[in-house]
């Protein structure tokens, strides 16, 4: 009997994990307490655009990047669970979130995202989120979180340089801690093949298709040259004038931050010019042109080329999908009341 009760105890205890896919976001959230905010962040955001039209491209890459890291997960209690189905700790992977965890700088108590690798010296576009935020706690104070002011700047930024719109979903909170740990292993890389690409949209919920159109965001913005040598140098699947065109700018070694438009086309435009261009093999990154390189995306990649309506249409879509992983809700998080650092 004793054996049996210590049996039916450590089933009761052991957890499970639970993911919030979509959380409760609204498109409508601040309608009531911050009816002004989308026209504060456009008005910003145009101004920044206005003087460097690359700042919509370094918008979106935060909002990417945020999006891609911090794990969110929580324990549900339940009985009769198997013992084996999770370890000592209850310790599971979980789904990541958009809570403007990148915007934090690194404190005491934690290392955040600023510095990790795939962030460092590259990451860019702190002081226009920081300019947005003064302005909407000038309007409503302590209201709306830096995570959804990031949200509502990427889109506008997309929008500002030609490429389409869509209804940003509202409600998230922020953050209270970042890690560099996981924004080290949780961003794919400029090097990622097809797979990894697949693989690591898929484990945010993100199909095949929406990677291919998210990858898109290339359309606008610039590479350093640290990033893309070894494609132009090493990759049999490049065009050889592309690759000439670029090695003067980005020798074999030495000038690693040199600059490059992804785009080779439209740089400041954002439209489907991207796609063209790897279907001539004129991607700047391996993992731009992994897209089109005799695999599975290679149709949609075709598609998207000439149908620049299917891309904008798909890339929205994905946009919305992206910013409703598992964000903080709720009384989870906080509403910082500046973006670089908890309350």
């Amino acid at each position: 009997m004793a054996a049996l009760m210590q049996t039916l105890l450590a089933l009761s205890l052991l957890s499970v994990f639970v993911c919030d896919v979509h959380g409760q976001l609204s498109s409508t959230f601040y309608a009531g307490t911050c009816p002004n905010l989308q026209q504060i962040v456009r008005s910003t955001m145009a101004q920044a655009v206005n003087k460097e039209p690359r700042m919509a491209a370094s918008i979106l890459r935060l909002f990417f990047h945020d999006c891609f890291v911090n794990v969110r997960c929580w324990n549900a209690y339940v009985i009769f669970r198997p013992l084996y189905s999770i370890g000592a700790d209850g310790f599971l992977f979980g789904l990541q979130g958009c809570d403007a965890s990148i915007l934090l700088d690194d404190t005491a108590a934690f290392t955040g995202e600023k510095n990790a690798f795939p962030n460092r010296n590259s990451a860019r576009g702190y002081e226009v989120i920081d300019a947005i935020k003064s302005s909407v706690e000038a309007a409503c104070r302590a209201t709306v979180s830096c995570a959804d002011i990031l949200a509502l700047a990427a889109r506008d930024g997309v929008a500002l340089l030609g490429g389409p719109t869509w209804a940003v979903q509202l409600g998230r909170r922020d953050a209270r801690t970042a890690s560099q740990s996981d924004a080290n292993s949780n961003l794919p890389g400029p090097s990622s093949g097809l797979s990894t690409l697949i693989s690591s949209f898929a484990a945010k919920g993100l199909s095949a298709r929406d990677m291919t159109a998210l990858s898109g965001a290339h359309t606008i913005g610039q590479a350093q040259c640290g990033n893309f040598r070894s494609h132009i140098y090493n990759d049999a699947n490049v065009n050889s004038s592309f690759a000439a065109l670029r090695k003067p700018n980005c020798p074999s070694s030495g000038g690693d931050g040199n600059l490059a438009p992804l785009d080779l086309e439209t740089p400041n435009r954002f439209d489907n010019a991207y796609y063209r261009d790897l279907v001539v093999k004129k991607g700047l990154l391996h993992s731009d042109q992994e897209l089109f390189n005799g695999g599975s995306q290679d149709s949609l990649v075709r598609q998207y080329s000439v149908n620049n309506a299917a891309f904008s249409r798909d890339f929205a879509a994905a946009m919305v999908k992206m910013g409703a992983i598992s964000p903080l809700t709720g009384s989870r998080g906080e509403i910082r009341l500046n973006c670089r650092e908890v309350n």
